[in-house]
C-alpha cells in the first residue's frame, strides 16, 4: 500500500524553497500528515475548531465596537486602551479590552498546553485497540535537523504506547527543492511501525 502510495505522489512532486526554512518545514510536516492518514488515522479536528470558535469570538467583538456609535473624544479612554493593549498583541477594534485579554490569554494557553509543537491530532483507526496519536515536528532556525515525534493522544490510556521519534537531517530535496518522497515516506512510516511494536505503558 506504501508502495502505491509513492508511486501515485511522485507523479506531481512536491517542491519546497530550500533558502525559505518555512518552506521547507510546511512541505515537510504536510507531507507527514498524508502519511499518517494514509495508515487509517482520521484527523481529529477538535482543538482547530475550538481556536476558530475563540477566533469568531474575538472577531464579533471587534466588529461590535467597529461600530461602536460614540464618537471621538467620547471615545478617549477607548483608544487609549486599544494603544496601552497594543504590546500585548490586541487590536485597536474592542468594545472592552478586559473581555478580548480574557479570550486571547484562553486562546494562547490552549496553543501552548496543547498545541505546541503539534501537526496533527487523529482518532484511532476504526477497530484498531489502539489510541489516537499527536504528531509533532520541530525544524529550529539556522539547523538542518528535522525532529519528528509520534505519540498517543491518551497518554493516561491502557491502549497508550511509548512516544518514538527521529531526528533526520533534512536531505531529501533535490537541488532544485524537490522532495524524495519515496525515502522520506519510508522514514515516517518506519517510524509509525516503531510506535506500534512499542509496548504499551504498565499501569
Amino acid at each position: 500500500m506504501s508502495e502505491t502510495k509513492v508511486e501515485s505522489k511522485s507523479k506531481n512532486p512536491k517542491k519546497a524553497n530550500l533558502s525559505d526554512h518555512s518552506s521547507i518545514k510546511h512541505l515537510l510536516d504536510e507531507s507527514v500528515s498524508e502519511i499518517v492518514k494514509s495508515r487509517g488515522y482520521v484527523e481529529n479536528t477538535r482543538l482547530s475548531n475550538l481556536k476558530l470558535l475563540i477566533g469568531a469570538i474575538v472577531i464579533i467583538i471587534a466588529l461590535f465596537a467597529q461600530f461602536y456609535n460614540k464618537k471621538f473624544p467620547e471615545n478617549r479612554d477607548f483608544l487609549i486602551g486599544c494603544i496601552a493593549s497594543y504590546p500585548f498583541y490586541m487590536v485597536c477594534f474592542i468594545l472592552d479590552s478586559g473581555k478580548y485579554i480574557i479570550v486571547n490569554g484562553i486562546l494562547q494557553v490552549v496553543s501552548y498546553t496543547k498545541e505546541k509543537n503539534a501537526i496533527l491530532f487523529t482518532h484511532p483507526p476504526v477497530g484498531a485497540f489502539s489510541t489516537g496519536l499527536v504528531v509533532s515536528s520541530k525544524l529550529p532556525r539556522f539547523s538542518d535537523l528535522y525532529t519528528l515525534t509520534v505519540a498517543s493522544a491518551d497518554p493516561k490510556s491502557i491502549s497508550a504506547n511509548k512516544p518514538v521519534e527521529f531526528t533526520k537531517s533534512v536531505t531529501q530535496f533535490t537541488k532544485d527543492g524537490v522532495l524524495a518522497e519515496g525515502l522520506f515516506w519510508k522514514e515516517v512510516d518506519g517510524l509509525i511501525n516503531d510506535y506500534a511494536r512499542e509496548p504499551k505503558k504498565s499501569k
